[in-house]
């Protein structure tokens, strides 16, 4: 109770006190135990307000963006005072971050989702890197819904996650009892399974400030892996002015509206225009350079020719996407209907109160108090659940694998290198005029020394003059390094012996093709593609 209904209990006990004094007595006494009830009532709320402090404080202590040795049994005794209180305690809690919400929010069902924060991870790690939410069926249906697609496409790489919001992690964690690796988990997780080849996909809408953490984040583990490289994010490079667009920006244009269409029940989007429906589109906003690219989504849209489809955002960076120029900006251009939708990968906190809440500063509150449109509609859902939006997340993976390039077949390379010593190999080529002699059964000697490997081959007869780890046409230039013969008997089945040629030809790798160009006794290169494979000690 507050210090003002303290007062007012105290004046009035001392009244009554007075008007005792007067009494007989037993007008005394039985006032006297009314006075003791009503300070039982104040001590019994001064304790239930106490309760919910206590609360309130464990709460703030893990609404933090740094986690430390501490953060699981904070979390774990937050979530356990908070089971203690009584529904009416529940109510009384606030703080500087806490209200009853922390805990008392549905948002859904957690053991729906899967954190992907298990071991057993291989060679190839696909990590997939959100700012994360705390709204447990958009995690599962955004989040969730990315990373299967991209374990979908990509089926020989693991696919893990991580979060950049530790306070969602700890907001899920102490709530759910659900654990979710944020940045620096991941990327130590990958460390400890071994992982050699590791794809960063963020699913950032924008090269903005997230994304730029990220980048730093990675550089100090670029040592820990053979290679590691960071896809684009949603809406690709950001670029330099507001009329700058990409094919990102038009994928992602074309599908976030068909989708709202689609919801809406129109059965395209000039229908909706002839409604006099407008579709708004509302982002996070962010003073970062990368919120031109608020203002480019704009300019895609009339490129497309979308009249009717408008681009905001919370924050109101750029400045034409606050809610106010943007209720302007429909009303103008003649628009009775509106429907908004969040340009958010998941429909969490944002999406549900900033958009679609009920307060006074909501999207929808203030379209509805502008009184320019009979109706006002909202469609909480993330792009992460739309198919078409996956697709664009699975393209850049794809471009991120494909730019390791060499880089991977080196390491490839390395994964395959052997102990020194010598082996016996399968020489395999894509001819049937070039192979190694019968005798030795389509194999080769592999000889190992200081990592480095070479294949000596023996040839049918003494036909080929020289070969040449190469092209053909690089065989023929000034300088090119030929592979000489060596002489050597070979005693077939029926006891004859010939004298035929043999090769040491360098391997870079096994189990991979390569040039090897061979020059005959009439003076001619042929092309060759070879490979090296099946390493068995001798």
């Amino acid at each position: 109770m507050k210090k003002k209904t303290l007062a007012l209990v105290l004046a009035f006990t001392m009244t009554a006190a007075l008007f005792t004094g007067c009494g007989s007595k037993n007008e005394t006494e039985t006032t006297q135990p009314q006075t003791e009830t009503a300070a039982e009532t104040e001590s019994e709320e001064v304790d239930d307000q106490a309760a919910a402090d206590e609360v309130a404080t464990l709460i703030d202590a893990i609404y933090v963006q740094t986690r430390n040795e501490n953060t699981d049994e904070q979390c774990a005794a937050a979530k356990a005072a908070w089971d203690k209180l009584t529904d009416a305690q529940k109510e009384l809690v606030e703080g500087e971050n806490a209200d009853p919400d922390y805990f008392g929010r549905d948002t859904g069902d957690a053991s729906k989702d899967d954190p992907l924060n298990e071991d057993g991870i291989g060679e190839n790690e696909l990590l997939v890197v959100s700012f994360g939410t705390s709204f447990n069926d958009s995690r599962a249906e955004d989040i969730g819904g990315v990373e299967k697609a991209l374990q979908e496409a990509n089926p020989d790489w693991s696919v893990r996650r991580a979060f950049t919001a530790q306070i969602i992690i700890n907001h899920v964690q102490a709530r759910d009892g659900e654990k979710i690796d944020n940045v620096e988990q991941a990327l130590d997780r990958a460390v400890e399974n071994g992982v050699k080849n590791l794809v960063v996909q963020p699913t950032h809408l924008m090269h903005g400030a997230e994304y730029d953490e990220l980048v730093d984040a990675l550089d100090g583990y670029k040592d820990k892996f053979e290679t590691v490289t960071i896809a684009e994010p949603l809406l690709g490079e950001v670029g330099s002015d507001a009329t700058v667009v990409n094919e990102d920006k038009a994928a992602v244009a074309e599908a976030i509206t068909a989708e709202a269409v689609k919801t809406a029940g129109f059965d395209s989007l000039e229908a909706a225009k002839e409604d006099g429906t407008a579709f708004v589109f509302m982002g996070h906003g962010t003073s970062h350079t990368a919120k031109v690219s608020y203002s480019q989504m704009a300019a895609q849209m009339e490129k497309l020719g979308y009249d009717n489809v408008f681009i905001g955002t919370v924050e109101g960076e750029p400045e034409e996407t606050a809610c106010e120029n943007v209720i302007a900006a429909v009303k103008e251009a003649g628009y009775t209907k509106v429907i908004l939708r969040p340009l958010m990968v998941v429909a969490g906190d944002h999406a549900n109160n900033d958009m679609a809440g009920d307060d006074d500063d909501s999207w929808k509150s203030q379209f509805v108090a502008s009184g320019n449109f009979e109706s006002v509609d909202c469609q909480i859902a993330g792009l992460g659940g739309i198919d078409a939006i996956q697709q664009i997340y699975a393209a850049h993976t794809k471009a991120a694998i494909e730019s390791l390039g060499s880089a991977m077949l080196s390491s490839a390379s390395k994964s395959e290198a052997l102990a020194d010593g010598t082996y016996s190999a399968k020489f395999d080529t894509d001819s049937g005029m070039f192979h190694v002699n019968e005798v030795y059964d389509g194999r080769g000697t592999l000889m190992v020394k200081d990592g480095k490997m070479t294949l000596h081959i023996v040839m049918p007869s003494q036909n080929i003059v020289n070969l040449f780890l190469g092209t053909a046409e690089d065989a023929q230039k000034d300088g090119a390094k030929l592979i000489q013969p060596t002489t050597e008997e070979v005693t077939y089945s029926d006891g004859s012996k010939e004298e035929v040629y043999a090769f040491d030809v360098p391997v870079e790798a096994l189990d991979q093709e390569f040039d090897l160009a061979l020059i005959g006794t009439k003076g001619k290169w042929y092309d060759h593609k070879v490979s090296v494979s099946d390493a068995k000690a001798e």
